[in-house]
């Protein structure tokens, strides 16, 4: 493909990624460390509520069965989003899904605040589910947006907007949930007041901005909103060539309406590009990063670090996850979503085996701990130099228009389920191999690094059909796939030469 001028990012483009973000990733990533801090606030309550209720004191094992089930119920919402998205995307467009979804969000808000005053743990569970049906509409929904909105030599920088929103809110999370803001127990509803700020916001701004192109060309036959949207987010009048990039894709896929999971399942043009995201998904959130989470804390408690200091050490966390984030998003252009991948992945599996030495030397040496402390720091920035946001942005990339929706659904099925075992399983795999447990981990990274190494291909500015045919040779199809259409379609219309041969292989397939 020719070399184009490299378009300017426009306000426009960049107004759409950053209030996209705030009010879909910012929110999910708010609310992964929201629960930590009044975790023991919100136990509190249980037990006053059901000795209110029942005239007795709450048992333990019901005690930890409400509370896990207030931590888990949140991925069970994701999954619920996550299965629902691909038939809103088709019935509102991807910016109507963004905007409805910030219903849910308000609406967990309410819930989550009201809570306390109602006397009603139930209301601060359904809160949680509401707000997990969010995350999962809103982490299929904003990438998809992200990815067709944006020119493709900066694909890779806005998609990341995705990861650093997260990351931002996980800090958020931490340090609204400081004992001096609003970590005390009379203040700590209000935590979940603050969810409906971001999403208001949204609802404010994002309506004046337009929906994807793309979407309005291939699934809404819209041309003259398709030029408008590409001449508002590209800063230019004349997007001719953008729409013809459009156009092809859509001739390819002429005889393909968007697909449903199944026949996603099916196609074999697609069989490895599905494989690769569903293992990506899965290392996402099998590769560790929730377990630290739960652990900081404590390393940080043995390693003697005073009781009043750790929320402030724990925010260091969140402030570097933030940091190796946005330098991820500045450098995915010129290095690539490959490289940053595998090495994400491996240095992740370094770290969590340094790290497993050191917390087996903790007891011994004094000054232990702090290199068990800068592991966790090491592996946070890993995570987010790379595996922290570059799953959403290539399932976005892998797939043409009319196989993305039924994608996301998948990917979206498989980071939820997934991130719903690590939640229930770690605890049980930690008390069985203690200090070692992180060697689950270290496993999960090194197959993740190895397969991406030998089977994903680079996808930095390129098409979406260049993409499709980079996996050509290793899904082993022959001519007639999407992408190879896609060439026919064009050298018919150079040719012109015999164009009953061209539609009886068109529809051959």
């Amino acid at each position: 493909s020719q070399q184009r001028s490299e378009s300017p990012i426009t306000a426009c483009l960049l107004s759409a990624a950053f209030f996209g973000a705030l009010g879909s990733s910012f929110i999910y990533g708010y609310n992964l460390s929201v629960v930590n801090a009044p975790a023991l606030f919100i136990k509190a309550f249980y037990n006053t509520t059901w000795i209110e209720r029942y005239g007795e004191p709450l048992a333990a094992e019901t005690a930890t069965l409400l509370w896990s089930v207030t931590v888990s119920i949140f991925a069970i919402g994701g999954l619920l989003g996550a299965l629902a998205v691909s038939i809103i995307l088709k019935v509102l467009g991807r910016k109507g899904t963004l905007l409805l979804n910030n219903i849910f969000a308000v609406i967990a808000a309410l819930l989550l605040t009201l809570g306390e005053r109602a006397k009603s743990f139930e209301m601060l569970i359904i809160g949680r589910l509401i707000i997990g049906v969010n995350s999962g509409i809103a982490l299929s929904a904003l990438p998809m947006y992200l990815g067709e909105i944006t020119p493709r030599h900066i694909r890779g920088s806005i998609g990341q907007f995705n990861s650093i929103l997260i990351c931002l809110g996980v800090f958020m999370g931490q340090v609204l949930g400081l004992p001096e803001l609003l970590g005390q127990e009379s203040r700590w509803s209000y935590l979940f007041s603050f969810l409906a700020l971001p999403a208001i916001l949204q609802l404010c701004v994002l309506p004046f901005l337009p929906e994807s192109p793309r979407y309005l060309l291939i699934e809404r036959r819209d041309e003259a909103g398709a030029e408008r949207a590409f001449q508002r987010f590209l800063g230019k009048k004349d997007v001719s060539q953008e729409l013809e990039e459009v156009h092809a894709e859509a001739r390819a896929q002429e005889n393909l309406h968007t697909a449903s999971v199944l026949q996603l399942l099916r196609s074999p043009g697609v069989r490895w590009q599905l494989i690769t995201i569903i293992i990506t998904m899965a290392c996402y959130q099998l590769c560790g990063l929730n377990a630290i989470w739960y652990y900081t804390n404590g390393i940080l408690r043995e390693a003697g670090f005073a009781e009043n200091i750790i929320p402030y050490i724990t925010l260091s966390t969140g402030a570097i996850e933030t940091l190796a984030a946005i330098i991820s998003g500045l450098v995915i252009e010129r290095i690539g979503r490959r490289p940053l991948l595998i090495f994400g992945f491996s240095a992740m599996a370094v770290f969590f085996s340094l790290l497993t030495v050191f917390l087996n030397f903790q007891e011994r040496l004094s000054w232990m701990p702090y290199f068990s402390y800068i592991s966790i720091l090491a592996v946070i920035a890993s995570f987010c130099s790379g595996p922290g946001g570059i799953p959403f942005v290539l399932t976005g990339e892998l797939f043409e228009q009319s196989f993305r929706p039924a994608a996301f659904m998948i990917a979206g099925t498989v980071n939820w389920l997934s991130n719903f075992a690590v939640g229930l399983l770690f605890p049980f795999i930690q008390e069985t191999l203690q200090s070692f447990a992180f060697l689950v981990f270290v496993v999960v990274c090194v197959l993740g690094a190895i397969y991406l190494f030998v089977v994903l291909p680079e996808t930095k500015n390129k098409t979406f059909m260049d993409i499709s045919k980079s996996f050509a040779k290793i899904n082993k199809i022959p001519a007639p796939s999407p992408s190879n259409e896609m060439e026919l379609v064009l050298s018919n219309k150079k040719k012109r030469e015999n164009p009953e041969h061209s539609a009886v292989k068109l529809r051959a397939k």
